[in-house]
């Protein structure tokens, strides 16, 4: 049976490790209320001018800018968004097996990944896919200049034609205990088909059409990045608010589990000193 000395010994690491658990809970809390404001603001825009791009993709001719031109399936590049720290549950976890799975299922020993976070360059520093790009401690200070400079590199990656392909895989966040898998393609831009009910007419463009799209295109392309930043931002603080929120409950039951221990241990040596003044005293002299 272990000592009176060693369960306290014990009951003040695990309560030290609470109060650790406690404080990272705040820090997240207040770190998610920033990012989810920055996320809200900038979804409308972003899911807005996805829609505009598609309908214009869909009337506009492909040879009117790279950036519309269909490869087929070729030579493919992942983006995969992971946080630079861990310490929240699943959240990493999940990201690096949907990107394993992607490049799984896509059977492709030529696809390359280019890696935003910690995190993955540390996963896949030791596996098969070559990559291509490498962005550390974005997370840190989180700014649209980030977004600017990967956008850039995918961009140049697709119209040199390194690449036929860009796909891009990160957290969505939906609430603070939920996040989803979202696998996106983001290079070529997607040319969805005209609604029946709608007239296959083409835009008036002013200026012509070169000009505008070769503006709007790499724009489309940042915002989307920034989107996929700032969600995996939001959705990484509200893992590691839950999963700290956990870590300190288990504590808290650690705790309560040791003192009910600690508590048997000592009354179970007094009793046995009790039995052994009482047997002592019943001896004769």
């Amino acid at each position: 049976m272990p000592a009176l000395i060693d369960i306290r010994r014990r009951i003040r690491s695990v309560r030290s490790t609470q109060q650790i658990t406690k404080a990272m809970k705040m820090v997240s809390a207040a770190k998610l209320r920033r990012a989810q404001e920055a996320m809200f603001a900038a979804r409308p825009y972003a899911r807005k001018m996805l829609e505009v791009l598609n309908s214009l993709a869909s009337r506009a001719d492909p040879e009117a800018h790279p950036l519309l031109q269909e490869r087929g399936s070729g030579k493919e590049l992942l983006v995969v968004v992971t946080a630079d720290k861990g310490l929240c549950g699943a959240f990493n976890a999940n990201i690096l097996r949907a990107a394993t799975r992607f490049l799984a299922d896509r059977s492709r020993p030529t696809a390359d990944v280019a890696l935003v976070g910690r995190k993955g360059r540390d996963f896949f520093r030791r596996r098969q896919p070559r990559v291509r790009s490498e962005h550390v401690g974005v997370f840190a200070a989180l700014r649209y200049s980030t977004a600017r400079t990967i956008a850039g590199e995918l961009i140049e990656a697709y119209t040199k034609g390194e690449v036929d392909e860009v796909f891009l895989v990160y957290n969505e966040f939906k609430s603070v205990i939920q996040q989803r898998i979202v696998v996106d393609r983001l290079l070529p831009v997607e040319r969805h088909g005209i609604h029946p009910h709608e007239p296959a007419l083409d835009y008036l463009y002013e200026p012509e059409p070169a000009s505008i799209f070769a503006e709007i295109l790499p724009k489309h392309v940042e915002v989307q990045v920034w989107r996929a930043l700032l969600e995996s931002a939001a959705a990484e603080h509200g893992a590691r608010m839950a999963a700290m929120d956990a870590a300190t409950n288990n504590a808290a039951d650690m705790i309560d589990r040791l003192t009910l221990h600690m508590n048997k241990v000592r009354q179970a040596a007094i009793t046995k000193e009790i039995i052994e003044v009482v047997s002592g005293a019943g001896r004769p002299a």
